[in-house]
């Protein structure tokens, strides 16, 4: 057993105002106060769910631990749009997170669990009512001449019982009993059981609607995340392509400068060994846009293969043009987060859950009312001296069970606690993710923005040296390595906003920017 005294208290929040009860024992009341506990029916046991308040910064920049130039500028007046992907222009894309939405079995399989806590919840909801049954039956049998009725038949009739010629045989006759009429009971909910099961599966239900939302996120993220790297890994090889030929031809040039005897075949060797080197990086491109365009594939449902056509390479480079971020207010961005609004409803049902238990230790009552009839003869079954009936309460007292219910109060004021501090810690990380994400996606952006200045320079350097080429300064071979360095600055360029988008799909789903809140409510 816990000490008396025992309870978790969290710090920084106010998680500690969550009702964390320490073990104590529950005795049923006494008889005598048995009268007044009904007149209190309307009270529920356990206690109240009080809706957390988690702390929060007061704007984006005061829970920071990056350096002071990686802070982004904030704009609380808008948020971020539900189909943040559309920042990309891509209509492809877009096409995809639709076909995602519709056929995802993940998605699927989170709509159903959610449907799943929805009957669930209505099955609960129905002990508030009566139940009930239409009986009815029409039973052949034969009792025992040596019975309880021939034993009554011989008590009740004394000696003239002997006098009876066979009465066990006439008492143990065939005879046919026709029965039927309508059986009503109903659980008073003196301490609240039904009231706070009903309660526990409302909370069960929100954190299913939630794990849906999250699941849509994750799926939009996750297509997003690998159509971009599709997409890089594409314009990658198209770059790398280049590259090989202008390594080729280089060679030859090289090769041509060697049988001239300008240069010696250790040049050649080194050329060889560089185009060697740069076409070995090429098949691992083509397996790498193989895996992105299986795994969309999987996301959507579909076989490998199936999206082929629609993730061919573009003949038009489409190019992502990074947005500045505007997230809105910081407390409403962490608390929109599914995963938070799913740790919040764990905590309430499991606070729901500790009156469930709180009110088995006390005495059930229910009332219960029979009507029908019941006659051995077919003919005089509708009569109305065939009718029997019955009503009244029944009261189930726990006595002892040798500590068994007092234990599952325990178990669940220890699963409340428990729920408690997942709820904390889910927010801390919430927090700490949207940390990381802002940081990377500013640094990012500030890193992309020295590719696009670097292939811009190796750009002008390789027009420069083509005019040199014309003007008779310079020979080919300096056009060429002029050529690859900016072909080396543009494959730097477009792996920078690559990584770039995959920031901003990482900033979308840290804050917690669902698509399908307005799926889910239809869902309800």
């Amino acid at each position: 057993a816990l000490p008396q005294s025992s309870f978790v208290k969290v710090r920084g929040s106010t998680v500690s105002d969550f009702h964390f009860l320490p073990y104590r024992p529950h005795r049923p009341p006494p008889p005598a106060s048995f009268l007044l506990v009904i007149a209190l029916a309307a009270c529920a046991a356990g206690p109240d769910f009080v809706k957390p308040t988690p702390a929060s910064p007061e704007d984006w920049t005061s829970w920071r631990s990056g350096d002071e130039s990686l802070r982004t500028r904030v704009d609380t007046g808008e948020t971020l749009p539900a189909r943040w992907w559309q920042a990309f222009g891509d209509s492809v894309l877009d096409r995809l997170l639709q076909r995602a939405f519709d056929a995802s079995p993940d998605l699927q399989t989170a709509a159903l669990r959610f449907a799943q806590a929805r009957a669930q919840r209505a099955g609960v909801a129905a002990q508030r009512a009566p139940q009930i049954d239409l009986t009815g039956g029409a039973t052949r049998q034969r009792q025992s001449e040596w019975g309880a009725a021939t034993r009554v038949f011989n008590a009740l009739g004394g000696a003239s019982a002997a006098s009876t010629p066979n009465a066990a045989q006439l008492l143990s006759e065939p005879f046919t009993l026709y029965q039927a009429g309508f059986d009503a009971s109903w659980e008073l909910d003196l301490w609240g059981r039904v009231r706070r099961s009903v309660e526990a599966a409302d909370a069960d239900a929100a954190q299913h609607a939630a794990l849906f939302e999250l699941a849509g996120l994750s799926l939009a993220s996750d297509v997003v995340r690998n159509y971009l790297e599709l997409r890089t890994t594409q314009r990658l090889i198209q770059v790398m392509r280049e590259e090989v030929a202008a390594l080729e031809e280089r060679l030859e040039l090289t090769r041509a400068r060697v049988r001239g005897g300008v240069l010696d075949h250790l040049d050649l060797e080194r050329r060889r060994a560089e185009l060697a080197a740069m076409k070995a990086q090429l098949p691992g491109l083509l397996a790498q846009e193989g895996v992105n365009a299986n795994q969309i594939a999987l996301l959507l449902g579909e076989r490998p293969g199936a999206l082929r056509d629609e993730l061919a390479p573009q003949a038009v480079e489409v190019e992502f043009m990074p947005p500045d971020l505007a997230l809105g207010l910081p407390s409403e961005a962490a608390l929109r987060r599914p995963d938070i609004r799913a740790a919040e409803a764990r905590l309430h049902s499991a606070t729901a859950r500790i009156g469930v238990a709180q009110a088995d230790l006390y005495p059930s009552i229910r009332l219960g009312a029979r009507f029908g009839y019941e006659s051995y003869l077919s003919g005089e079954f509708s009569d109305w001296g065939s009718r029997a009936w019955s009503v009244g309460p029944s009261l189930a007292l726990p006595l002892f069970d040798h500590g068994r219910r007092k234990s599952v109060v325990q178990l669940r004021e220890l699963q409340q606690q428990e729920a408690a501090i997942n709820y904390q810690q889910t927010v801390l990380k919430a927090w700490q993710e949207i940390d990381d994400a802002l940081s990377a996606y500013s640094a990012e952006r500030q890193q992309l923005r020295e590719l696009e200045e670097r292939e811009r320079s190796a750009q002008d350097i390789w027009q420069l040296a083509l005019a040199r080429y014309d003007g008779g300064v310079t020979d080919f071979i300096a056009v060429l390595d002029a050529q690859r360095g900016y072909l080396q600055a543009r494959r730097e360029r477009i792996n920078g906003e690559g990584r770039l988008g995959s920031r901003y799909v990482t900033i979308n789903k840290v804050v917690g920017n669902t698509p399908l809140g307005a799926d889910t409510a239809r869902l309800r």
